[in-house]
């Protein structure tokens, strides 16, 4: 059995006492980060490797971030996204650990959705596909996950209708998120979850986390074998709630391989 997770960390530096404590705690054996905030030679890896990972990054100043770790060795396959060669921001990382091809991925938010940023997280997302129909079609067992930037559907939301001209939840978006998953992929949350109230980021202001008014942004998208031997997944809402958190928590699967 293989646990993998994923999680929107907010600065590894800043986080690192909560990942650490909970890498101890949830033990999982492949963890997706994401918005690292730090230069690939800045990640804590040494403290990272003493809980018995492996440890791939691709990092960027400030901005972005993304890192596979692993209990196996990994190999890394791409750290970055193809089909934009001018695009140098840290959004992508992929590797084959543990007998499943994994990428860690962080979705551009594309807000304020009337500048640059929204076309550029829709071709960011069309990239995103040909790259997911390219591994469809090897026949891999594949596990694509990360922070998507991306609320699927109203359940998905505490209250859809303050969403609904974000570039999370703009139509074009959830367009684009359905031409992924209509490639075959399973989100793996909801092969056995299908109410609401199932959230994996609340905002720092307002009071969101402690009046439960999150959304569901964080994705792990399952090929088709991968779903075959889906065990279970979840949503870990231990750390939100512990001193200096992420405004996102662990979202989890275990696959019988």
């Amino acid at each position: 059995m293989v646990k993998i997770a994923t999680w929107n960390v907010n600065s590894v530096k800043a986080r690192l006492p909560v990942l650490v404590r909970w890498l101890k705690e949830f033990s999982p054996d492949i963890v997706l980060l994401q918005e690292l905030k730090c230069i690939t030679e800045a990640f804590p890896t040494l403290e990272i490797e003493d809980e018995g990972y492996n440890v791939a990054v691709a990092g960027q100043k400030t901005y972005n971030g993304v890192a596979i770790l692993s209990k196996s060795p990994i190999d890394i396959e791409i750290i970055q996204l193809p089909g934009n060669d001018n695009d140098i921001q840290a959004r992508y990382i992929e590797g084959f650990t543990q007998g499943v091809t994994v990428a860690s991925i962080y979705l551009p938010n594309g807000n304020p959705v009337d500048t640059e940023k929204y076309p550029y997280k829709l071709e960011f997302m069309e990239r995103l596909y040909q790259r997911a129909k390219q591994l469809m079609e090897n026949e891999g067992l594949f596990v694509l996950g990360g922070d998507y930037n991306v609320i699927p559907e109203d359940i998905d939301a505490y209250d859809p209708k303050v969403w609904e001209t974000d570039a999370l939840f703009k139509a074009e978006t959830k367009s684009a998120w359905r031409k992924i998953i209509y490639l075959g992929l399973t989100d793996a949350l909801r092969v056995d979850n299908n109410g609401g109230g199932l959230y994996s980021y609340w905002d720092y202001r307002a009071g969101a986390w402690n009046k439960d008014q999150g959304i569901r942004i964080d994705h792990l998208l399952l090929s088709p074998n991968a779903a075959d031997v889906l065990l279970n997944s979840g949503v870990d809402r231990t750390p939100r709630g512990w001193e200096k958190p992420s405004d996102h928590t662990p979202v989890w699967c275990e696959l019988d391989i």
